[in-house]
């Protein structure tokens, strides 16, 4: 089976600042991914990169195709992105705001047929909205927000889910929560991408981390083959390890 996303020898820039260079990665079906790097790793431009979002040379692919090639309708059916600290910028209803992940497949927020209605329904209640589905998203706080733009990607019922630090200012319980939709996304078929800051949270939820710096891949792999004390050194300038704790990790860092 081909690969759900696949770069190779991607290099990218930014300005004059090279954002990519010689990135290469693959995403396939039932498996999950995570970026870490520090700020100007260069994760969310991998991300951008691979949806065709900016220029970059090299070889991508999407589902089998270029994304450049790729309509947007067409490239929402292969991939739902969902970026930093996404806005909404209107007084919409939380549901209104979820079934906007329909969109690619012919609906509207007034005009959902009966798959349509199922799929908002699954992903309010994956992402623990049922009781604000009806509530206004500039009347809710910004981790319910959070919560509110991931069950629109997850609505889009795409191959591939991107996300971008989707836990980012989120409390535990709520990160928590993220992980195992991450895990159900998934095992119900899809593939997933996403970076973050929290190492144990990579280390616990993934399959693959990638660890990168300066627009570079550094370290890829499982996560305790990956996480090595000396691919964490190179990423963040200070010793640390990881450590696991049954079922768990925690990343240590040194001064």
């Amino acid at each position: 089976m081909s690969a759900l996303l696949s770069l190779r020898a991607v290099s990218a820039n930014l300005g004059a600042v090279q954002a990519l260079e010689g990135v290469s990665l693959e995403i396939r079906v039932g498996e999950i991914a995570a970026l870490l790097g520090p700020n100007g790793a260069g994760k969310t431009t991998l991300l951008r990169a691979a949806l065709g979002l900016i220029p970059a040379e090299g070889e991508i692919t999407l589902g089998g195709a270029r994304p450049g090639a790729l309509s947007a309708r067409d490239r929402a059916l292969r991939a739902a992105y969902l970026p930093q600290r996404p806005q909404s910028i209107w007084p919409i209803k939380v549901e209104a705001l979820v079934a906007l992940g329909r969109f690619a497949h012919g609906a509207a927020p007034d005009r959902l047929a009966a798959s349509d209605q199922a799929a908002v329904d699954a992903a309010i209640d994956a992402c623990a909205l049922t009781e604000l589905r009806r509530r206004r998203m500039d009347e809710i706080s910004g981790g319910e927000k959070a919560r509110a733009h991931l069950a629109r990607a997850l609505a889009q019922h795409a191959p591939l889910l991107l996300l971008d630090e989707p836990t980012a200012g989120l409390d535990p319980a709520q990160a928590l929560a993220v992980a195992d939709i991450v895990r159900g996304y998934a095992a119900s078929g899809g593939g997933v991408i996403f970076s973050t800051h929290d190492i144990a949270l990579a280390a616990s939820v993934a399959h693959r981390v990638v660890v990168m710096n300066s627009g570079r891949i550094i370290s890829e792999g499982p996560p305790e083959a990956a996480l090595t004390p000396a691919a964490l050194e190179a990423a963040y300038g200070c010793k640390a390890r990881l450590e696991r704790i049954g079922e768990s990790f925690a990343a240590i860092f040194e001064r």
